[in-house]
């Protein structure tokens, strides 16, 4: 989220919860991409690759108003979800328990930060 277009009244609250969201993005990205290597896969992590690949919509650029960010993170948060429960499927499928465990972790705390999120549209 560009937080330097972020504004309104709940600046301060919600500019510390976004940097917590994107610093627990990250972290699971790299974990997954090290999961996957593992299991004999490749990880494309290029710019263009995760944008071409994505099922996350495009974020709006112009918004600005802090409820709006907030929305409209839930909003990719939930799509972000549908995508781990799908793979952790999968991974069920095929008895990979460590997989399982690690995509099940990701999905309690992405939870979270939805539920978090939500919260703050009142």
């Amino acid at each position: 989220v560009a937080h330097w277009n972020l504004k309104g009244p709940q600046f301060p609250a919600l500019h510390a919860l976004f940097e917590t969201i994107a610093t627990s993005l990250a972290g699971h990205g790299d974990a997954v991409a090290e999961r996957a290597v593992t299991l004999g896969a490749r990880a494309f992590g290029t710019v263009r690759h995760v944008a071409k690949a994505s099922r996350v919509a495009d974020y709006p650029q112009e918004t600005t108003r802090d409820l709006e960010h907030v929305k409209l993170l839930a909003d990719r948060i939930d799509v972000y979800l549908d995508g781990i429960r799908a793979a952790r499927a999968v991974a069920e499928k095929d008895g990979d328990t460590d997989t399982v465990d690690l995509l099940t972790g990701i999905a309690t705390e992405f939870e979270k930060h939805g539920w978090f999120l939500r919260a703050s549209l009142g």
